[in-house]
């Protein structure tokens, strides 16, 4: 059965994103884009809040074709184009979307169905309010956090409403140069 990563940069104190959704403060370079990269291209499945499925769609299925591209853009826009996209919108319609699925109800249902299908691993990447939706219903499989060196004090976090302890298995970790830790963990369901 395919899984559900949850992929987010984070703050030390727990914020995804600053009170008004600012991500200035993520660090990224060239070490953790190759990092990245890798384990993305792994992939086939993209899954997305309507949010940051539009904010992608409007940057990467061009963005390797830019003069200026950089290798990073190059690569991730080949795979985002080849990837599988589910979103989750409660007022979206997917008429017109190549290689788009749009859930708008029954979540749990819907996420198991794509889960029992064949394919890689799901990412899920950013989208807060499509996590805290998946972590309600006990969907996310596991979580591969990149901890930015930064106290915000105060934005959107990534654990809200948890109604239930998650325990969680830590995979690898591994510590970049710019600062930045990445934790790889696994939920642990027994």
């Amino acid at each position: 059965m395919r899984k559900i990563i949850s992929f987010m940069h984070i703050s030390l104190d727990g914020f995804v994103a600053g009170p008004n959704g600012e991500m200035d403060w993520i660090k990224v370079d060239e070490e953790i884009f190759d990092y990245i990269g890798k384990r993305i291209g792994e992939g086939d499945t993209a899954l997305y809040g309507r949010v940051t499925y539009q904010m992608m769609e409007n940057y990467w299925p061009t963005a390797g074709d830019e003069p200026t591209a950089s290798k990073h853009d190059i690569e991730h826009s080949k795979w985002y184009n080849k990837a599988h996209k589910v979103v989750l919108s409660k007022t979206m319609k997917d008429a017109d979307l190549t290689n788009t699925t749009i859930i708008s109800d029954n979540l749990s249902d819907s996420i198991n169905e794509i889960k029992q299908q064949a394919g890689e691993d799901i990412l899920l990447f950013g989208s807060p309010t499509a996590t805290h939706s998946l972590i309600q219903q006990n969907l996310i499989d596991g979580y591969w956090l990149f901890v930015n060196p930064i106290i915000l004090g105060r934005g959107i976090p990534l654990f809200v409403d948890i109604k239930d302890k998650i325990k969680l298995k830590l995979l690898t970790t591994r510590q970049f140069t710019c600062g930045v830790t990445e934790l790889n963990y696994t939920v642990n369901r027994q």
